[in-house]
Formats: C-alpha cells, sequence, structure tokens
C-alpha cells in the first residue's frame, strides 16, 4: 500500500471527534496549579519563593472556585446535560474537580506545616502559634489586640433575633459558641478576621523568638489567633466555650446581557455592586478539629452541601503568605534581575526621566524611537528587555512629539499607576487625536478600567468600551505621525498588556512597526472596534474573530499539504492555552502524515500527545518558573520558507470567536531568528519543563547525570546581559 493511501484507510479509521482523544479542560487546568504547588515543594527553589508558589497556588484555586466551579454549579442547577468535547456532563466535571483538589489542597496545607515552616524558623523566620508563646509575647499582644485590633471588629450574634449574618467571599472568619454562666444556654457568633489589618502580627525585636542565642529575623502569630486569645473582651461576662476559624469562596462570575445594556460602563458598575456582596457560596473550609455541630451549623446557614466542605490542618488562606515576600533576605529569594534596555535603545534623544526602572537616567543623545523604528522592525522581549525603555517610552514620546497627530490603544489590564495612561491624558491635553479602547469585562480588573475610562473621558479621550458580545484582548497601539516625507503610521503588536508592573514578571513579546502594509491593518482594525466597519479581510494581520480561526487552520494545512507531498513538515507553537477541538484535530491530523509538532503551552492543554496513529508526533512541554509564561508565538516550516506569528490569542475557542485579538507576520528575518533560537532554548529546557503525558499527567524534565540544569529564563536573562 502506499503511503498516501495508507493514511487514507487510518483517516477512516480513526473518528478524531471521539472524546476519549481529548482532555478536559478543568482538569487540565488543576494539573497546571498542581505544577504551580510543586514549584513551592521543589528543594531547588529559593525558600521565600517557595512561600510565593504556595500563595499563587491558593490564590489560583480561589479563582477557579470563583469563575469555572461556579459557572458548573449554575449548569447543573439548570439541569443542563450536554456533554463537553471530552465526554463530560457538568456534574462529572465537579465530581471529578473535587476528587483532584483534595489531595492537592491536603499536601499543600502538610507540606507548608511540615516542612516549610521548620525551614523557615531554621532562617530565622518564627511562624509562631499564640499558645506556644511566653508571658512577655502574650501581654505584647493582648495589648495590641486592645488597642489595634479591638476597635475594628464587630462580633455578629446568631439567634432568632440575630438572622445568620451575610459572610464575605474569601474572608477568614472565626465561629465563635459562648454560654451563658447564669443560665447555661449557648450561643453561635461569628466574628470576621478584617482585611484592613495585616494577616501577620510581627514581634517587636526584643520579644522576637531566639534560637540558640541568635534573635529571629521575623517572628510572629497570625491575625486570626491573637483575636481568637481575646475573645472574653467581645463577649464580656459570657464563657467562651470554642472557636473555629473557616473561610468561604462565593461565585464571582459577572452575568452580563450586553444587548440589553443601554450603557456598558453602568451595567457593568451594577454587576460589579452584586460581586462585592458575592454570589452564592461555593466552598466552605474549615479546620480538620472542627466539631460535627458547628460544621452542620454552617453548611444549614450557607445553604452547603458536605461535598462542598474542604478540610485542612493548619493555616486557612494561605494566598496571604505573599506577605512574607517583603522580608529584607534576598539570600531566600530568586537573585534581582533588572530588565536591560534594548540595545538599539540605548542611544536615544529622550531622557529617561518619568520612566519606570531606570533610575532617571538619561541616555546618550541620538537617534528618537521612531527613527530607530523606520531603519526597521524593532523587536522586545519582556521582562528581559525593558518595558518602560521601549513600550512606555514609544507612547510617551508619540503623546509629547509636535508631529504626532494621533495615538490609538487598546487597554485589556493596566496598572493603577499607569504611566501609558497618564502619557494618553497627556497626548489628549497638548491636543492630539487619542482614542482608547477600554476593555471592561476585563475579568476582576473591571473596577481599575472603570476609573481609567472615566479619567480619560474627562480629558477628551474617545473612549470605545468595546463591541457587544465580544471581549477585546488585541495588544496594540497605532500612531500617527507627520514625518518630513510623509504621513507615517507606527505600530507595536504585544502578547501582553500594557501594563508595567506584569511586565516585570510575565514574560512577553512585543513588535514596533511602520511598515504600510501593517500599519493600513491596524487602522481597519481600530474602525472595526470603534465604527461600523465590517471589515473581512486583512493585509497581514491575522485578527479574530475575522479571519484568524481560518488562517490558522490553513497554516497547518500547509504543513499537512507538504507533509503528503514527501516534504518535510514542522509546527512549533507556544501559548497560554490549547483548548479548541478545532484546531485540535487539525494538529491530530497534521501528526497523522508525519508533521513534527512541538507545542509550548504553560496551562491548559486538551490534546492528548504520544496516542498512537493520532498524536505520536506531537510533543507538548509546560514551563513553570520564576517568570509567568506569557507570549504566543507560532512557527510554520512552509517547505523552508518559515513563517512566524506573534500576538495576543491564544488556541481557545473564546479567543478565536468570542475575542478581538491580532496577530502578526514577522517578516525581519533577524527578529524570525530570534524568536527560532527563544522557541528553542525553552524546548530544550530540563529545569522547569514539565512533558505532558498520554493520560493528561506531566512529569518534569531533570537534568540527565552529565548535563547541567538548563533553565530557559535563565538562559534568556544570560543572552540579553551578554
Amino acid at each position: 500500500m502506499s503511503k498516501s493511501k495508507k493514511i487514507v484507510s487510518q483517516q477512516q479509521q480513526v473518528n478524531l471527534k471521539d472524546p476519549v482523544y481529548y482532555l478536559n479542560r478543568e482538569l487540565s487546568w488543576l494539573q497546571f496549579n498542581s505544577r504551580v504547588l510543586q514549584e513551592a515543594m521543589d528543594e531547588r527553589t529559593p525558600l521565600l519563593e517557595r512561600l510565593k508558589f504556595l500563595a499563587i497556588f491558593c490564590s489560583n484555586l480561589d479563582e477557579f472556585f470563583m469563575v469555572r466551579v461556579a459557572v458548573l454549579n449554575q449548569q447543573v442547577e439548570a439541569k443542563v446535560t450536554k456533554l463537553t468535547f471530552d465526554g463530560l456532563t457538568p456534574q462529572q466535571q465537579l465530581d471529578a474537580i473535587s476528587s483532584c483538589v483534595r489531595p492537592m489542597v491536603y499536601q499543600q496545607h502538610q507540606h507548608f506545616e511540615q516542612v516549610l515552616r521548620p525551614l523557615l524558623a531554621g532562617k530565622g523566620i518564627h511562624i509562631l502559634d499564640y499558645i506556644d508563646l511566653n508571658q512577655k509575647q502574650r501581654t505584647y499582644y493582648d495589648n495590641y489586640f486592645e488597642e489595634q485590633i479591638f476597635p475594628v471588629l464587630t462580633p455578629l450574634a446568631v439567634d432568632p433575633s440575630h438572622p445568620f449574618p451575610y459572610i464575605s467571599n474569601l474572608s477568614l472568619n472565626l465561629a465563635v459558641l459562648v454560654k451563658n454562666p447564669e443560665t447555661e444556654e449557648e450561643f453561635f457568633a461569628r466574628i470576621k478576621v478584617p482585611k484592613v489589618l495585616p494577616r501577620f502580627i510581627p514581634l517587636p525585636p526584643e520579644l522576637a523568638t531566639q534560637i540558640n542565642g541568635k534573635r529571629a529575623i521575623w517572628s510572629g502569630i497570625p491575625l486570626e489567633q491573637a483575636i481568637a486569645h481575646n475573645l472574653e473582651s467581645l463577649f464580656p461576662g459570657m464563657n467562651i466555650q470554642e472557636y473555629h476559624p473557616f473561610r468561604i469562596t462565593r461565585d464571582a462570575d459577572i452575568d452580563l446581557e450586553e444587548d440589553e445594556a443601554d450603557d456598558l460602563l453602568l451595567a457593568i458598575e451594577q454587576e460589579l455592586r452584586k460581586r462585592r456582596v458575592g454570589g452564592s457560596p461555593l466552598r466552605l473550609e474549615i479546620l480538620t478539629r472542627t466539631p460535627d455541630s458547628v460544621r452542620s451549623r454552617l453548611l444549614e446557614d450557607l445553604e452547603l452541601d458536605n461535598s462542598d466542605v474542604y478540610e485542612v490542618e493548619g493555616l486557612l488562606g494561605l494566598r496571604d503568605l505573599m506577605y512574607f515576600m517583603s522580608l529584607p533576605m534576598p539570600e531566600l529569594k530568586d537573585h534581582p534581575w533588572q530588565s536591560v534596555v534594548h540595545p538599539r535603545l540605548q542611544r536615544t534623544g529622550e531622557p529617561l526621566t518619568n520612566l519606570n526602572g531606570n533610575n532617571g537616567r538619561k541616555l546618550d543623545e541620538g537617534k528618537d524611537i521612531f527613527a530607530v523604528i523606520r531603519e526597521r522592525d524593532l523587536f522586545v522581549h519582556h521582562p528581559y528587555q525593558s518595558f518602560s525603555a521601549s513600550v512606555v517610552r514609544f507612547i510617551t514620546s508619540a503623546a509629547h512629539d509636535p508631529d504626532v497627530l494621533a495615538i490609538k490603544i487598546t487597554l485589556y489590564r493596566t496598572s493603577g499607576d499607569s504611566p501609558i495612561v497618564n502619557a494618553l491624558i497627556a497626548a489628549a491635553e497638548n491636543g492630539k487625536q487619542v482614542s482608547a479602547l477600554v476593555e471592561l469585562k476585563a475579568r476582576f480588573d473591571e473596577e481599575n478600567n472603570i476609573y481609567w475610562a472615566r479619567r480619560l473621558e474627562n480629558v477628551g479621550v474617545h473612549v470605545v468600551y468595546g463591541l457587544v458580545g465580544l471581549k477585546t484582548h488585541s495588544k496594540i497601539v497605532l500612531v500617527v505621525r507627520r514625518d518630513k516625507d510623509q504621513i507615517r503610521r507606527y505600530v507595536h503588536i504585544g502578547t501582553g498588556n500594557y501594563n508595567p508592573k506584569t511586565a516585570r514578571l510575565y514574560t512577553d513579546l512585543g513588535l514596533f512597526s511602520c511598515r504600510e502594509e501593517l500599519g493600513a491593518d491596524a487602522t481597519d482594525l481600530f474602525n472595526f472596534l470603534t465604527g461600523y466597519s465590517r471589515q473581512k479581510s486583512y493585509r497581514q494581520l491575522l485578527v479574530a474573530p475575522v479571519n484568524m480561526r481560518d488562517r490558522f487552520l490553513g497554516l497547518i494545512r500547509r504543513e499537512i499539504d507538504h507533509a503528503q507531498n514527501g516534504f518535510s513538515g514542522r509546527i512549533v507553537a507556544k501559548m497560554n492555552s490549547l483548548v479548541d477541538p478545532q484546531i485540535i484535530a487539525s494538529l491530530y491530523e497534521a501528526s497523522r502524515v508525519g508533521v513534527q509538532i512541538d507545542l509550548i503551552i504553560r496551562g491548559i492543554c486538551c490534546l492528548r500527545p504520544g496516542l498512537k496513529d493520532v498524536s505520536e508526533n506531537i510533543r507538548i512541554v509546560s514551563i513553570i518558573g520564576r517568570f509567568l509564561e506569557h507570549s504566543r508565538i507560532f512557527y510554520f516550516y512552509n517547505n523552508g520558507q518559515e513563517e512566524v506569528y506573534i500576538g495576543s490569542a491564544d488556541w481557545m475557542p473564546r479567543n478565536l470567536d468570542r475575542r478581538v485579538e491580532a496577530i502578526t507576520p514577522i517578516q525581519d528575518p533577524d527578529i524570525a531568528k530570534d524568536l527560532q533560537e527563544i522557541l528553542g532554548v525553552m524546548l530544550a529546557d530540563n529545569r522547569q519543563a514539565w512533558e505532558l503525558q498520554p493520560d493528561g499527567s506531566y512529569i518534569q524534565r531533570r537534568p540527565c547525570e552529565n548535563c547541567p540544569p538548563a533553565s530557559s529564563q535563565e538562559i534568556i536573562m544570560s543572552m540579553v546581559s551578554s
């Protein structure tokens, strides 16, 4: 049988829509969070960074319940029985989530209590329990309680005349049982541990715990213990029987019918008020030793089932461990990293004063940033290369350049003290035409974006809130400038948000260009966002939901055609998540005809690699490191005529069908080689890379006996520093 006939025969025998070939989205995300937890448990990770990863694991899980579990609960209540493409009902997914999460939570708390707390103590960081304090230390905390904590607290009784109080989302609370000594009657009360106070209260240096004659660097107790051991002050004349901490998680997903909203900004403000009040309870976290009577009381009043209870040993709410990253102990953290200025931007005409991260230093006089871009396309890689000295500089320069006529930008998430938004305000005040697409529906950033939208509108910026039914997730800036010879459009297209703070923590890419076709595409895209354009074709950009899905499927199909014609086929893609079943099926088809596929997927991945006759030629790794991998790169061999793309979209239905996204081709051959080198470094990682197995589990790569550790992030730091 010829090769082509054999391929056709195999394709007839395999149904690529069969659920057996797909991993569940929710369980895959939990696998990602498990990899985050493993970084906290890895002895090679610096000690305080391990605490950070524990905090991230907890914070991630909170958001997962608030959004993903909330949606599944709503589907179960609505009696939805439709199967996911991997073959599970909503209830089956909830059951599987519970089975997966419980051992992970147990592992998290056990590791913190039995491993990390002793290690911290060995380094002079003592997270103490009140019962272990000496008398002087107790006296200090009792006085601290009276002066600093007691005035903030509000004990709430629960009885026939006092209904069960509202318990706010993610709040830490104490359930308290008290007894009237005269009547022997027992009462139930609730005390909220206030978020306005620090979760951990340090002892003064003179009272700090000493080990072998050395005073601790930090020594203190959790806030709730200071409250719990001073309950008599809150219930004078009553006998304190017992107290038990608990924490709940509520539905925090915004439900918005955009087509029924006359004013999107006001509609989202109303939904945010509902979120602050909180949706239905989803999860109750309690200590293992909590008696059944208290547990039952909480379940009844919160209208939860036993299946919603998560028991832990030790401290609740470990997301607060991020507090300890502020300790001045660099030896227990990753070595500090200072982003470097891109070599081509190290001789520019603008001062770096007022740009974050450059110490107010003024660089040598030379070409301005627009002249640099006119020379040839400019590529930047954050946080290895400075975001402030490139993106912030670009927008700030445009705001003050008398030759700039207009600035247009999409804002999905930005920082609270955004220099970019301040630059846009300055540009409007300087008389420039400024348009900002502010995405009000960016989850958990809605309130921040509303604030900036109002500030921008107040100075005359044209603010647009996006399209009905679509989130605008693209990362693009268009600057229209009057150059000596012509009106020229300068474009920045990135993979990450215009947020200087996250740009120091997330790996992202950006392309600056003044290529005419790219500028024309950017103009058409902004007209699509702000007006009534029904643009269906773009010269270079891949734009969702217009042409991106078809273009990506076409690029995969081209590799399939090359392989079927006896040539080599090769695809390498890096992104946050791979969920879309149509894209996955196309990758399976490509694998089956011999296309070699390497995927770098940080988070959710629903594709099963290594399946016989389906995905034998697909390999998938996930990289978890000090920086959050957030960049998207797409490489296609194209029979030697290689093509590389970067942009804002993952291969997920929401990105391809329900968001406005932009992906740009890379036309500069040197930049294309740089991106291929980045992909190669990441595929060779043997320190922070995890290989996805056919069953959905991950195995962390380890250096072989004679091989040095190769952390892709460390290697890239070295590359940009040299």
